[in-house]
This record gives C-alpha cells, sequence and structure tokens, in this order.
C-alpha cells in the first residue's frame, strides 16, 4: 500500500505540474494577444493624430492652391475610409491611401514658395512629419509585437493550445502597393 500511495502522489504532482504548464502557457499567449492588441491602439493613437492634423493643414493650404482640388478630394475621400475603418486591414487599407494622398500634398508645397514661408503650413507640416515618424516607430514596434505573437503560436507545443483557445495569427503592417515610388504630381 505504501508503494502504490507513493506512486498515486508521484502521478498528482506530474499531473499538477503538466496543468500548470499548460496555464502558463495559455496566461503567456493571453499576454502576447493582448501586448499586439494594446500596440496597435497605440498605432490608432498615432492615426488619430495624424487625422485630426490634416484639416488644419489642407485649410491652411487650400485658399492659396484652389486648383489642387483633387489632392484635397484624395485626402478627404482617404481621410473618411480611415475614419470609417472597422478593422485592422481597413484601418491599414485606408492609412495607406491618407499617405499617398499627404505625399501629394507635401510635393504641391514644396513647388509653392509662398506656402513654405507661411508660418502656418510651416508649422503644421513640421507637426505632420513629427506625427508620421511616431506612425513608423509605432507600426515597427507592432510588427515586432505581432512578429512575436505569431511565432509564439506557431511554435510547438503552444501551437497545439493556440488552436484549442482559438488564438489566431495576426496581420502585419504593411507599405501600401506602389509605396517604394515617389507620388507624382501633375500641374497642367
Amino acid at each position: 500500500m505504501k508503494k502504490g500511495l507513493i506512486v498515486l502522489i508521484a502521478i498528482l504532482i506530474i499531473a499538477g505540474i503538466f496543468v500548470m504548464s499548460i496555464f502558463g502557457s495559455y496566461n503567456s499567449l493571453v499576454a502576447l494577444d493582448e501586448e499586439v492588441n494594446s500596440q496597435w491602439a497605440i498605432v490608432e493613437s498615432s492615426l488619430q493624430r495624424r487625422f485630426d492634423l490634416i484639416p488644419n493643414l489642407v485649410e491652411s493650404v487650400k485658399g492659396a492652391m484652389a486648383h489642387e482640388q483633387e489632392v484635397f478630394t484624395a485626402i478627404a475621400d482617404a481621410r473618411a475610409r480611415l475614419a470609417g475603418a472597422g478593422s485592422v486591414d481597413e484601418s491599414v487599407q485606408a492609412s495607406n491611401e491618407l499617405e499617398g494622398a499627404l505625399a501629394r500634398l507635401l510635393v504641391v508645397v514644396e513647388n509653392y514658395p509662398e506656402l513654405k514661408s507661411n508660418q502656418n503650413v510651416t508649422g503644421l507640416m513640421d507637426e505632420l512629419a513629427g506625427t508620421e515618424n511616431r506612425i513608423n516607430v509605432e507600426r515597427n514596434r507592432y510588427n515586432e509585437v505581432v512578429s512575436r505573437y505569431n511565432t509564439t503560436i506557431r511554435s510547438f507545443p503552444k501551437n497545439i493550445l493556440a488552436g484549442m483557445f482559438g488564438f489566431e495569427t495576426r496581420q502585419y503592417f504593411e507599405a501600401a502597393p506602389g509605396a517604394d515610388a515617389a507620388p507624382k504630381v501633375n500641374f497642367d
């Protein structure tokens, strides 16, 4: 009976270690999932800052450039899509469209010396440039967290646990197609 009790205690200890390991793995998956969500919230906060700056910049530039309506329309459309985005993928796509429109606006501003000398425009451009840098930094951090999360849920044995509890891979924040090319502005 004594040997049977020792074997039972050993089995219980091994089972307890196994259960605690599962709890620890599950909790680490939850923590990584929340880290991804938190980092996305920071990206969204940076995107919101840009979203809030754009109307001021556009209004400051608009008066001097009434004939550049196409650029302003593209910015307004992209901004509206960003405001209505319901998912990470929609936000990424709308943000990339907005970046393209803003890049065209920046080229236009560079080609109008009277705008470059306007203090309001210059201040807003500096704010926008700083915001774009913040967005880039936060996107990179988001992608790092997503990489760590995706690696964890795809690695054995956590992939089994992740599959059981519905943890799915997350999408990276990727550049829009054509983002590697400089924007072209036609003044004809």
